[in-house]
């Protein structure tokens, strides 16, 4: 038998990851990682990248996201793994694939968390600032592992309990921003965020697309929820999973149908956020365009001049917090993929162990190296800076390689039966061409972390099959 079928007997006979999450808690993950009011640091840049076409920024992001978000589902269907797209490359594209599609995830998943605990550290220190934004960053580290270590559940209660903060404090925005729209009007044309202000000439699509690379990267995060596969309680019996093997499918389709929500509703909230704020926002795109330091603060610039202090201070706090929480659903991503290398030997083995259920071990691992990183970056003036340069090349990378396991297993391999070409080819190949191209439009800064971290990588490799490691197989689905 292969280790991934012996790995999935023995998650069946209670040895492995304990299955005990729903579809509510699939969906808390994700929205966690990705924060409601993802848009809030970012609206400046992109309205002034988009020519004021903000909200059809995240219209065209959000569309572009859901390739990737359909890939995922095709793939957690016929391998749900704990190790996601390592998982997914690993079956469809064999050993070295899955290898490299992981060890470019762990980029994003371990950095991801970082500038989360950052951004908390700094709005904390902004609230008491006799207190260092590293202590508070450090602190927030502490709070969160601890409850991953409590188990996904305790976790899961308390992310839903700072996730429906933050939507209410989302909703007060919305209700205050129609009551000032209502009262004295819009400060653009009720168009613009659609159609550009017209302040840096006609509407154009460039403008759009080259803000959507940026728009792209408010919505890293939701893919975490097919690290949780195996933690999953089945829909109910009878549901039978496609390919044979008897065992019930309900837990895959749950994560498929999790990832695909998750993203519809953080695009309905990101482009009604966005274009509300938008109408609110007294700057034309042009001037901000001039002034990239105003670009930082025009969202709450915008609801300062138009609301009050009193929701800008709410929003800040609603941020600081749900920062912490998305820190700790990225924190249990990594988790999990830590705990699915390690148990496929391709890093330490003893990241596989589990107690009680838990993968405590890469728990712990991802976060002191998490925790490194955000004290570090919290002790720099250019701290965050050089965090957020580097997170997104790995998850575009393994996004990629998604699409490239889409078109391997079902159109190459033919495993999953018939072959639907537009499902198993034009939609993978078409996300494969959108992640290529957001790479190309990265920093040179970020493309050259990346290509260093998967030298290393490739070097870590070749070690393994120096030692007599197999890196051709082809492993199943188990």
């Amino acid at each position: 038998m292969s280790r991934t079928g012996t790995a999935a007997r023995a998650t069946d006979e209670g040895h492995g990851l304990r299955r005990s999450l729903g579809l509510r808690d699939l969906v808390v993950y994700g929205l966690l990682f990705i924060a409601p009011m993802a848009p809030v640091g970012v609206f400046g840049t992109l309205d002034a990248k988009s020519h004021g076409a903000v909200a059809l920024v995240y219209v065209v992001a959000t569309v572009a996201m859901a390739f990737t978000a359909f890939s995922y589902a095709q793939m957690v269907r016929v391998v749900p793994r704990a190790g996601s797209v390592f998982a997914y490359a690993r079956a469809a594209l064999g050993e070295q694939a899955g290898f490299v599609a992981g060890w470019m995830a762990m980029l994003d998943y371990l950095l991801i968390p970082a500038v989360a605990y950052l951004f908390s550290g700094i709005a904390m220190n902004s609230l008491v600032p006799e207190v260092s934004r590293w202590v508070w960053t450090a602190l927030a580290v502490v709070v969160t592992t601890a409850l991953n270590l409590r188990g996904v559940r305790a976790a899961a209660r308390a992310g839903f309990l700072v996730l429906a903060m933050e939507v209410v404090v989302l909703l007060v925005f919305v209700v205050s921003a129609l009551v000032v729209l209502g009262q004295d009007g819009a400060q653009r044309g009720w168009w613009s965020p659609l159609a550009g202000d017209g302040t840096q000439g006609p509407f154009a699509l460039s403008a759009v697309v080259g803000a959507v690379s940026v728009a792209v990267l408010s919505y890293l995060g939701f893919d975490a929820i097919a690290t949780f596969a195996e933690e999953v309680t089945g829909d109910g019996p009878g549901t039978r999973r496609k390919g044979g093997g008897g065992r019930p499918a309900g837990g895959s389709e749950t994560v498929a149908r999790a990832l695909l929500f998750c993203l519809a509703l953080a695009g309905v909230l990101f482009v009604a956020q966005t274009y509300l704020v938008a109408l609110l926002e007294p700057a034309p795109s042009a001037r901000l365009a001039a002034d990239p330091a105003a670009q930082g603060s025009a969202f709450y610039d915008a609801v300062d001049a138009s609301v009050g202090t009193w929701l800008h201070d709410l929003v800040a706090v609603s941020k600081a917090i749900g920062a912490a929480f998305a820190a700790l659903a990225g924190q249990a991503a990594a988790g999990r993929l830590l705990f699915a290398m390690g148990r496929e030997r391709r890093l330490p083995r003893a990241l596989a162990r589990t107690d009680s259920g838990l993968p405590r071990v890469a728990l712990l691992c991802a976060a002191v190296i998490t925790l490194v990183a955000a004290v570090w970056a919290a002790r720099r003036g250019d701290g965050m800076d050089r965090l957020v340069s580097v997170v997104d090349i790995g998850a575009l990378t393994a996004f990629t390689l998604l699409h490239a396991s889409v078109v391997g297993w079902f159109a190459v391999r033919r495993a999953g039966g018939p072959v639907s070409w537009w499902r198993h080819v034009l939609v993978p190949v078409a996300g494969a061409a959108i992640t290529v191209a957001v790479i190309v439009e990265a920093s040179a800064a970020a493309q050259a972390v990346g290509a260093a971290w998967l030298a290393v990588g490739l070097v870590v490799l070749v070690v393994q099959r120096g030692r007599g490691m197999p890196v051709t197989g082809r492993p199943g689905p188990g």
